[in-house]
């Protein structure tokens, strides 16, 4: 392999060298043709077939480059010999074309470098989601005390002024029990009943003003009164006048 692509390269550096001096080129400089291309032929080909090129763009650039660089010298090699042989005269779209071959080269191996150096494309697929464990289950929060007084845990119905006042004595009585018979204090009766303050002041005034009344005693048959039983020595004297 490598004795094909020395004698390949020697070759193929001799023709683009020749045509390089027939069309006017300085003989110090007509060596830099057949490196020109078959250097880039080169450099495609191995951009075109490497597997570190990531970028579909740049694998199909470089690989229309190679092909091209490769159509190019055997142009040139084709067009040396038939010159040397008489079978054709180097005129002037000849010797145009191959000034015009650096200049292109150096702008073709500018652009694959730039489409080498881009990074490969997302994907359709998404990314795989990162796997966690649920969060642990939050405590359990601890039942609320009762209170000793009646409560009320969910809106209803509007209360009467009635029903908020009997609400109010009970709350008071059981304040009153609870704490060495100190009436209950407006904070207190808030919490209690689940109203306003101004509402709660209000009904504390209508308890101090209207302090509770006793239970009735139950109705029953009136008692009978005692009569008194008469004296037996009263008695007895009154039996010794009669004799």
């Amino acid at each position: 392999m490598v004795v094909s692509a020395a004698s390949a390269a020697v070759a193929s550096f001799s023709g683009l060298r020749g045509l390089a001096d027939e069309s006017g080129w300085a003989p110090e400089l007509a060596w830099l043709l057949p490196v020109t291309v078959d250097a880039y032929a080169t450099t495609s080909a191995r951009v075109w077939l490497a597997a570190s090129t990531v970028s579909p763009a740049a694998r199909r650039f470089a690989r229309a480059n190679a092909l091209g660089a490769i159509t190019v010298s055997i142009a040139g090699n084709a067009v040396y010999h038939a010159a040397e042989t008489g079978l054709l005269t180097i005129t002037w779209p000849i010797v145009v074309a191959v000034g015009a071959t650096p200049a292109a080269v150096l702008g073709l191996t500018a652009h694959l470098h730039a489409l080498r150096s881009r990074p490969a494309p997302p994907t359709d697929e998404p990314p795989p989601e990162p796997r966690t464990d649920p969060p642990p289950d939050p405590p359990a929060l601890p039942a609320p005390a009762d209170p000793g007084w009646p409560t009320r845990h969910a809106p209803g119905p509007e209360r009467s002024d009635a029903d908020l006042f009997a609400a109010a004595r009970l709350a008071d009585s059981r304040y009153r029990t609870e704490h060495n018979g100190r009436p209950i204090t407006r904070d207190a009766l808030r919490a209690a009943l689940h109203v306003s303050a101004r509402r709660a002041t209000e009904l504390r005034r209508r308890l101090n003003v209207e302090p509770a009344v006793p239970d009735a005693v139950p109705a029953g048959p009136a008692p009978v009164p005692a009569i008194p039983a008469p004296d037996r020595k009263e008695t007895y004297n009154a039996d010794d006048q009669h004799s």
